[in-house]
């Protein structure tokens, strides 16, 4: 496991606000009237870190999926954590093409795909103040997302008719009303009823934005069109085609396309609720990219977007709050790049990775060094590289600190307490010279440890030099008290930096006869408290390296109590043979906690 660094130096950076006098000045010949040039949310000295302040946390790599590509190609990403966050890490003018579906302004339980604690937190801040809380919740991620962008990239804004409206006059202000190229409307054919007090609803609105319409990359597409009747053209130059529906022509594409929703039936389905037809992206990340181009998409549920980058041979970059959408994406990705390939070329790898929330039992298992760095990270502290005082590990200021093992069962002990001490006796000048702090970060402090920090800060009135040690343990409220005291009124921060455990999954099976095996995962438990399990995955050949989940069982829900759906925990798998089989199966819990149970199979 490691973590994954980004450029310093773009934490600083704001992007501005277009100059837009002109589109937005006050109409002098109807008298003082006032005109909102800037998008709801913005701060004329902070941006939207008035609302939403920076928090600087490492992002880390939990799992690199090798795919075949040589290793000096930089890897895909995959990211689970928020959005906003995980995007101010990103450094500025590196995206080529974002296309963002972000949740739509049409009613809160509809949103709530996945259901786990992340995701539940987002929709109390989107849904907080109505319509002017979502567009703020909004428009700070838009800005970020326009930092990103290279001065050649778009952005292709998913939306329908709760929120298209206004989403696009806050985008006139974010990108600028000039950088406005295309509004899409995107319709399909579905099923149900013919409402009877309005239209049927059946298009969704696509706003596209330049970063610079000056030099924005586009693509030109084609699309087909049919000549009734007798052939106009057959005496021209114009080449014609025939197919099963009649002959066509190809023209220039235009601003309403007309593709199928997935279907029921249909191979691309996952189970996942909104998901967008890959016919969609295609025609989205070939219009406005090039092979080798970085594509991003922030909420990128079920994987579609992340999907088709990879076939079509773009980079991706990729996020989502929940722990269930990017663990079903991983798992497309995994299956895509074993059963269809780039021009049988290996693909590039990619990481999976986690921003804000952490498995402590990963982390433990990190070499002392990394540990030491993610701590000090997270502590809002810096390594320290002053090679003498090896018992000072970093710095918070002109604060000293010092970090423990990385096991899970360590305590400091009161030889470490005393070590540090010294060093700071020895190396810390303070304007007070009989003051001296410092702070011991670990996973636990052994009484004696508890005893020693006692012992230096009772010689506060002793007219030796004093040196006050203040213990935190790693999981507790004290180590994040940096993060949460910067939540406001709108932002809430209390999940931020958090460590949490493992499910314990235990899988019982019975053979039955035809080569189907029942599988039963119910008496699998969380630990994480208020915790439940909300997805299970199974991989029926398990190959003993990589986990690959197998199709038609991802992502199962049976309904429970009420109308709330619950994960299917048995199921009943028919093997191709008879003989003996590796499997395995993959839990995810509500707060982000993921095991796995593997077994040895006898299928008759």
């Amino acid at each position: 496991m490691t973590l994954h660094q980004t450029n310093p130096n773009d934490d600083a950076i704001v992007e501005s606000l277009p100059r837009q006098e002109e589109f937005y000045r006050a109409p002098a010949r109807f008298g003082n009237i006032p005109v909102e040039a800037e998008p709801k949310g913005w701060d004329r000295q902070r941006g939207f870190s008035r609302h939403y302040p920076r928090v600087n946390l490492p992002t880390q790599i939990t799992e690199l999926v090798e795919l075949g590509m040589s290793a000096d190609h930089e890897p895909n990403r995959l990211v689970w954590g928020d959005n906003l966050h995980v995007m101010r890490q990103i450094s500025t003018n590196s995206v080529d093409l974002i296309y963002i579906d972000p949740p739509f302004f049409s009613g809160r339980q509809y949103n709530i795909i996945w259901g786990d604690n992340n995701e539940l937190r987002s929709f109390d801040d989107i849904w907080e103040g109505g319509m002017d809380g979502y567009l703020v919740w909004l428009n700070a991620r838009l800005l970020e997302m326009k930092r990103i962008l290279k001065s050649t990239g778009s952005i292709y804004m998913h939306c329908d008719w709760h929120a298209s409206h206004y989403i696009k006059v806050e985008m006139d202000k974010i990108f600028g009303y000039g950088n406005f190229i295309n509004e899409i409307s995107w319709f399909y054919k579905s099923g149900g009823a013919s409402p009877k007090r309005y239209f049927s609803r059946k298009h969704d609105s696509i706003l596209l934005y330049a970063k610079d319409n000056r030099q924005y990359v586009f693509n030109p597409q084609q699309e087909k069109s049919y000549n009734r009747g007798l052939k106009p053209y057959r005496f021209s130059n114009v080449q014609e085609y025939q197919d099963d529906v009649g002959w066509y022509t190809l023209v220039g594409m235009k601003d309403y396309w007309q593709i199928d929703m997935v279907g029921r039936t249909s191979s691309e389905r996952i189970g996942y609720p909104t998901q967008k037809p890959e016919a969609l992206l295609e025609r989205i990340i070939k219009a406005s990219s090039n092979e080798g181009d970085v594509v991003a998409d922030f909420f990128v549920g079920g994987g579609t977007t992340a999907a088709v980058a990879q076939r079509l041979g773009r980079r991706f970059i990729v996020c989502d709050q929940s722990r269930v959408a990017v663990a079903v994406t991983a798992e497309r990705l995994k299956l895509q790049a074993r059963t269809q390939g780039i021009s049988d070329a290996p693909m590039p790898d990619f990481t999976i990775e986690q921003w804000g929330i952490y498995e402590a039992q990963r982390v433990s298992g990190m070499s002392p060094d990394k540990f030491r760095e993610f701590v000090l990270i997270c502590y809002g502290a810096r390594v320290s590289d002053d090679k003498s005082a090896a018992a000072i590990h970093g710095w918070q200021g002109a604060l000293p600190i010092w970090v423990g093992a990385p096991d899970l069962d360590s305590q400091a002990t009161a030889r470490d307490v005393q070590d540090f001490a010294s060093a700071i006796g020895r190396t810390v000048e303070y304007r007070d010279a009989n003051l001296r702090d410092g702070v011991m970060l670990a996973w636990g402090f052994s009484r004696a440890a508890q005893n020693a920090a006692d012992q230096f800060r009772r010689r506060e009135g002793v007219d030796v030099n004093f040196v006050r040690i203040k213990q935190v343990t790693i999981d507790h409220a004290d180590f994040r008290e940096h993060i949460i005291r910067r939540s406001t009124d709108r932002a809430d921060y209390s999940e931020f930096l958090t460590f949490i455990q493992p499910p314990v999954v235990n899988v019982g099976w019975r053979a039955l006869s035809g080569r189907s095996v029942s599988f039963d995962a119910g008496d699998s438990a969380v630990l994480n408290s208020g915790a439940e399990i909300i997805n299970v995955q199974w991989d029926f050949s398990y190959d003993g390296r990589r986990f690959s989940a197998t199709q038609g069982y991802s992502f199962t829900k049976k309904s429970g109590s009420g109308k709330k759906k619950r994960p299917q925990l048995q199921v009943t798998h028919k093997f191709p043979r008879a003989g003996r089989f590796s499997v395995a199966c993959r839990v995810q819990d509500s707060r982000g906690g993921e095991a796995m149970w593997t077994g040895r199979v006898e299928v008759k």
